[in-house]
C-alpha cells in the first residue's frame, strides 16, 4: 500500500472488519480509504494507493454503489470518475441502517409472513410456526422503531443516543406517575 501509516491502519482494519460485516475484504479497504481521503478519487488513484488490481477496483466501486455509500463527482476538464463519501456520518449511518434493512430485514420478514398464512400439519408445525410468530412480532417491531427512529433530526437521533441506559429511569419515572394516577382514582379501602 501507498498510504501514510495512520491512514494504512484504519484502512487495513476496515478490509478485515469488511468480511465480519459480509462485504469482501478490497470493498472495505476501499471505502475507508474514500472516507478519509479530503478529495475525491479515480479509480487508478485508488489501484496505485491500495496497490489491487484496476478490476478488483472498478467492481468494488460497484459494490458500493450499489449500497449508495459512494458519490460520484465529475471534475472540470476531466473525463473520470471520481469517488467520495458522504461528508455527514449520520449519513452514511442512515444509509447503511437502510441498506442493510433492504436487503437483510424485510426479505425475512416476507419469508416469516409467508409461512405464518400457512395452515400447519401437524403440532411439531404448530409449535415451529407459533415461535417464528414470536420472531415476526419482535421484528416487526423493532422494524416500526426503526421507521421512528430515522424520521428524527440529527440532533435529536444524537440525543436519543447519548441517553442510553438513562431512558430506562425516564420509563420507570413513567410507570411511577402512570401507577399514582391508578391509585388516586381507585377508592381507598379501610
Amino acid at each position: 500500500m501507498n498510504l501514510p501509516p495512520l491512514v494504512q491502519s484504519f484502512v487495513l482494519h476496515f478490509g478485515e472488519m469488511g468480511s465480519r460485516w459480509g462485504i469482501n475484504r478490497t470493498v472495505g479497504q476501499i471505502y475507508a480509504l474514500l472516507y478519509v481521503s479530503p478529495d475525491p478519487l479515480n479509480a487508478e488513484q485508488i489501484v496505485d494507493a491500495l496497490g489491487i488490481s484496476r478490476s478488483n477496483v472498478s467492481m468494488s466501486l460497484r459494490e458500493l454503489q450499489a449500497w449508495n455509500l459512494v458519490l460520484l463527482k465529475h471534475l472540470p476538464d476531466d473525463r473520470r470518475d471520481f469517488f467520495t463519501t458522504p461528508d455527514d456520518v449520520w449519513q452514511i449511518l442512515r444509509t447503511l441502517a437502510e441498506e442493510r434493512k433492504k436487503r437483510e430485514v424485510d426479505p425475512t420478514l416476507s419469508v416469516l409472513r409467508e409461512i405464518l398464512m400457512q395452515q400447519p400439519a401437524s403440532d411439531a408445525e404448530r409449535h415451529a410456526q407459533a415461535r417464528m410468530g414470536e420472531m415476526h412480532s419482535l421484528i416487526e417491531q423493532l422494524t416500526n422503531w426503526y421507521d421512528d427512529v430515522k424520521k428524527l433530526e440529527t440532533d435529536r437521533l444524537a440525543t436519543l443516543l447519548t441517553l442510553g441506559a438513562k431512558v430506562t429511569r425516564l420509563l420507570e419515572a413513567k410507570d411511577k406517575i402512570v401507577s399514582l394516577g391508578r391509585s388516586k382514582r381507585s377508592p381507598e379501602k379501610g
